[in-house]
């Protein structure tokens, strides 16, 4: 194998806490494809900009193969002193590259002579990938590259990618980006970095036989802990003395225990919050049209939304997808036509912006609307340092300003805000933006039970594959056309989305194809296949116990020597009856519901 183009080895760092990188370590070498994944704040940007030698760590070495062109493109880039787009891109490039700049520009959606300090986020990041692809780089490094972008340019930016003569480091929390464009992982944990050499497809799987190995060896040292503190009772009784020695080693493996405990401490959990009644119809859209000037954002929407309804909103930026949003809510005003919302209908607005934040209260205030320190959640009074918990947020972090915390912290923030509220209606605008991998886990496990309505804007295909069970698709010029299933069943029609050279306005019209073939059949639900590939097992273990339960009921003495064992058990036997007759019949349930997904159509 060549010689790495990167080098890092022994790299450990820490911002004035505890080590944020540990003897961490990458080697990168020509072509590779590595994504680098793991927890918010676990050191992931630090670890790229270590890479990038935007910073220098504590300890450890950095070496950079000599005449290697290193690109490094920010979870937030700036313009700095650029006046225009054109000024941007061409940067530090020869002029004999100013041709390719224009062509990349153009491929982006944007014009050479825009005012680069007028850009929004997603225009920004359009020109400083613009910018990295024109510098023609050996080693590119990118930083949450589809935050703020839409599914056109990052289905061009994953097509760049895969042309690009050149080694790619990425992070990100797009899990079908990562899955496409991997194949290599670098996985960090706890500060340490682990690497797998297959692409994200396999990342799971292999995570979870690494923590179930620290499960075992807790598991270990939990039974050698219990052997030294029995001998810590009778041993030094009975010698009358201390072993000095044996009373450091049951500290040390105390303190090792800990570490094991710490690893698999932070992942966000959320509890069934409460979700109200309601009836039949969400919402009735009828004849619904907004413009903003000569442009048309929506145009003759007819559209009903029924209780249960999980719809995705798709489009290229600037087609109205954020402004449907608004007039489904109330928020703005339609030029004609008409959205009344069902009569017991509460929509909860989650928005991409984090707008629902004050920058000047403290996260605390944030939670409790600055009043006292109790929250009402899910029917209950909550301290709200118990609830924070629930989201990742350490208790020190209770006086932090909004306007201090991560991208990812006021992700989570805006979440634990909003699902205090009971709702029936969910609105999420852009939710997966800046969350990580576990945290968005989470969200679509609780997302899979809620038992409202789901209105969900996102670029993320995965999560609107996972999610929604049918999806709104902007078409131009203010038309939007409904699909049945998620973003895989449009791909599969072969109407991808417009790419980022061709950006009209465009806005909305619910139409049913008529010339469009058939859609492919609906695949089972997430929770549902989980469910599928789990009642076996559980089915199994149930007959077990009745068999063992029946055994030993059977014993003719039993219940002479041992009444209350005897009662136990048959009480224990009928529960596990009950529950084993629940899970034949729910297994039965969703296998046939799998057969009708599977049917071909006219089956």
């Amino acid at each position: 194998m060549d010689a790495p183009l990167l080098t890092l080895q022994n790299i450990s760092l820490s911002l004035g806490g505890p080590p944020l990188l540990s003897d961490a370590a990458l080697s990168v070498h020509e072509r590779d494809r590595i994504c680098v994944v793991g927890r918010n704040g676990c050191g992931k940007s630090t670890l790229l900009k270590i890479a990038s030698g935007e910073i220098l760590p504590d300890g450890g070495q950095r070496f950079l193969q000599p005449g290697t062109r290193v690109i490094y493109v920010p979870q937030e880039p700036t313009p700095g002193d650029a006046k225009t787009v054109f000024d941007y891109v061409v940067a530090a490039l020869p002029p004999a590259r100013h041709f390719r700049a224009r062509s990349l520009i153009s491929e982006v959606g944007l014009t050479p002579d825009k005012n680069a300090a007028a850009l929004s986020g997603g225009e920004m990041r359009r020109a400083a990938l613009a910018r990295a692809f024109a510098a023609e780089p050996d080693l590119l490094l990118l930083d949450e590259p589809t935050n703020h972008l839409d599914l056109p340019t990052i289905l061009w930016l994953e097509t760049a990618l895969r042309r690009l003569n050149a080694a790619v480091i990425f992070i990100s929390h797009d899990r079908q980006f990562l899955k496409n464009m991997s194949r290599g992982v670098l996985w960090i944990h706890q500060g340490q970095t682990h690497r797998l050499s297959e692409g994200f497809e396999k990342f799971e799987s292999w995570r979870d036989d690494f923590l179930e190995e620290e499960e075992r060896s807790a598991h270990k040292l939990d039974r050698q802990i219990a052997r030294e503190e029995d001998w810590m009772r009778y041993g030094v009784t009975a010698r009358r003395k201390r072993n000095m020695r044996r009373v450091a080693e049951l500290g040390a493996l105390r303190k090792e225990r800990s570490e094991l405990l710490s690893r698999r401490r932070g992942a966000m959990s959320l509890e069934a919050r409460t979700t109200l009644a309601g009836g039949k119809l969400a919402a009735d859209i009828e004849a619904l049209g907004k413009s903003f000037g000569d442009r048309c954002l929506v145009q003759n929407l007819n559209l009903k939304i029924l209780r249960g309804d999980r719809i995705g909103i798709i489009g290229p930026n600037g087609s109205g997808k954020t402004t449907l949003l608004k007039l489904i809510t109330g928020e703005l005003t339609p030029d004609h036509g008409r959205v009344a919302l069902g009569p017991s209908i509460q929509p909860i607005v989650i928005d991409q912006r984090r707008e629902t934040l004050d920058p000047s209260r403290t996260l605390v205030e944030s939670l409790t609307d600055g009043k006292g320190d109790m929250v009402q959640c899910a029917g209950q009074t909550r301290h709200v340092i118990g609830y924070m918990k629930d989201f990742l947020f350490r208790p020190e972090q209770a006086r932090t300003p909004v306007s201090a915390l991560s991208g990812g912290e006021r992700g989570r923030l805006a979440l634990a805000k909003a699902l205090l509220t009971p709702t029936n209606f969910l609105i999420l605008d852009e939710p997966t933006n800046d969350l990580d991998l576990d945290t968005l886990e989470v969200l679509l496990e609780w997302l899979e039970n809620y038992a409202g309505t789901v209105l969900l804007v996102s670029h993320d295909r995965d999560f609107l594959d996972r999610i929604v069970t049918s999806t709104l698709v902007a078409e131009g010029e203010g038309r939007w056309t409904e699909y049945a299933g998620g973003y895989a069943d449009i791909a599969a029609l072969s109407q991808p989305l417009k790419s980022p050279t061709s950006r009209e306005d465009v806005t909305t019209e619910r139409k049913a194809p008529s010339n469009k073939p058939s859609l492919p059949s609906r695949k089972l639900s997430y929770n549902d296949q989980r469910a599928l590939d789990q009642l076996p097992e559980r089915i199994s273990k149930l007959e077990g116990a009745i068999s063992r339960m029946t055994a030993e009921l059977a014993q003719p003495d039993l219940y002479q020597k041992d009444p209350a064992r005897f009662s136990t058990l048959t009480e224990k036997l009928a529960q596990s009856e009950e529950a084993l007759e629940a899970a034949e019949e729910q297994w039965l349930t969703l296998e046939l519901k799998k057969s009708a997904l599977s049917a071909p159509p006219d089956a």
